[in-house]
């Protein structure tokens, strides 16, 4: 063990790597009933859900421990499931089994950017400014899903968007939860998340809302997975909007993982690390289509493991091992309300918009695009139009006022990829 993670060299001991696996289970075992939920929207069983979720989570950690040595968490990503069922379902027509089969593409496409140059050339050519603002962006649509969720927003026939029945015992009980995730979270309480999941559970069985009788500590039964593991539907394959949206989808994996993982290696001081990480997490986001469930992503939950500690891949292993084990509480996890998932999704969402500094608005070539991604994707409530219509405008506002040479070569392939997907899809 001690040869083949290099644990004294990196400064840590296996006590230390196990300790750091318990706590980065801890900080981000909440994505097991968030993740399963949300994909429950695209029509994927809740049991079916969670059992892709556990077995994904696994193999991503499993692969990231053993082939990169780091101790990244990989699991489904908080925004990339919002794209899979709200976008590319619900808004897109097509069925949870033709989106796996997207996620299959994009995984492909991101292995052959992982194992290649092109993940340098990729991470050079898009601005800090629209990186930026697709993850903000993000953010303000898992808000909205929260509230939504809850019954806080509501659509409405005159306005769009309506405020629901506050006096909904779900709605109320998701306000009180929102205040208990914000305050364990403010304290940096370990477990904040889970602990908050928990907390909110209990009370909406105390006012009634909800019930745990009949939970018990069991197997799941596979038969229903059984309908879902390797589902994949090819149907849609000579639709050219097919593939269009699986490079949209592929774009927002790629960007968000390159980011991901190199906020990750700096502060664990590895940047030599960076390529087999982006490596082993390409990998894990093709494995997603076949497990069932949408891509995965290098957690932002892994600062946890490593301020616990963590430096080596044992960390991301042991993680792994807790989330196989966590099969065992299947009946007892779905069973958690919306009311207690629902707070995680409005804390997730509002860290992101924290990222709204990183972008300078001094220079309007560079925020007018940004912002417009910003806006458009909740109210689009599409991750690929919103962020398409900003990756279009960019180079050509940038043309217009005579900064065209600021422009990377192959964000103006990927600007004309874009429109031609608008196009096919509202001309023809």
């Amino acid at each position: 063990m001690e040869r083949f993670f290099k644990l004294q060299q990196y400064g840590t001991t296996v006590t230390k790597e196990f300790s750091a696996g318990f706590i980065s289970y801890i900080s981000v075992v909440y994505i097991i009933i968030v993740n399963a939920t949300i994909l429950a929207g695209a029509g994927i069983p809740l049991e079916a859900g969670i059992i892709a979720t556990i077995l994904t989570s696994f193999f991503g950690c499993l692969i990231v421990g053993l082939w990169s040595n780091t101790p990244l968490l990989i699991i489904p990503a908080m925004g990339l499931n919002a794209m899979f069922t709200y976008t590319i379902v619900q808004s897109g027509g097509f069925t949870w089994q033709e989106a796996l089969a997207m996620v299959i593409v994009s995984g492909w496409i991101f292995v052959v950017i992982a194992f290649t140059p092109m993940a340098k050339v990729i991470s050079t050519s898009i601005p800090n400014s629209l990186k930026q603002a697709i993850t903000i962006g993000i953010g303000i649509l898992l808000i909205l899903i929260g509230f939504e969720n809850a019954g806080i927003i509501t659509s409405s026939e005159h306005t769009l968007l309506a405020i629901g029945n506050l006096s909904n015992p779900t709605a109320i009980t998701t306000f009180i939860g929102l205040v208990i995730t914000l305050i364990l979270f403010t304290k940096n309480v370990p477990g904040n998340l889970l602990l908050s999941i928990i907390i909110t559970s209990m009370l909406t069985i105390w006012l009634g809302d909800a019930t745990f009788e009949g939970a018990s500590l069991s197997l799941p039964s596979f038969h229903e997975y059984l309908g879902v593991f390797g589902q994949l539907s090819w149907s849609q394959a000579g639709n050219i909007i097919f593939w269009l949206t699986s490079i949209s989808f592929a774009m927002v994996i790629v960007f968000e993982n390159i980011g991901l993982i190199h906020g990750h290696t700096q502060m664990l001081n590895r940047p030599e690390s960076n390529k087999k990480s982006l490596q082993a997490t390409s990998v894990s986001v093709l494995s997603s289509g076949v497990f069932g469930t949408s891509p995965t992503v290098a957690s932002v939950e892994t600062a946890a493991g490593i301020t616990a500690g963590g430096r080596t891949g044992l960390t991301s292993i042991v993680t792994g091992f807790l989330f196989l084990f966590s099969i065992l509480f299947i009946p007892v996890i779905k069973m958690i309300p919306a009311s207690a998932v629902s707070p995680i999704l409005i804390l997730i969402g509002m860290l992101m918009l924290q990222n709204i500094v990183h972008i300078s608005m001094d220079d309007l070539t560079e925020s007018f695009p940004a912002l417009l991604i910003i806006v458009l994707i909740p109210l689009t409530y599409s991750i690929a139009d919103g962020m398409a219509i900003g990756f279009i405008l960019y180079p050509l506002i940038k043309l217009l006022m005579g900064k065209g040479k600021e422009v990377h070569p192959a964000l103006y392939m990927i600007a004309i990829l874009f429109m031609s997907n608008f196009v096919i899809h509202y001309v023809f």
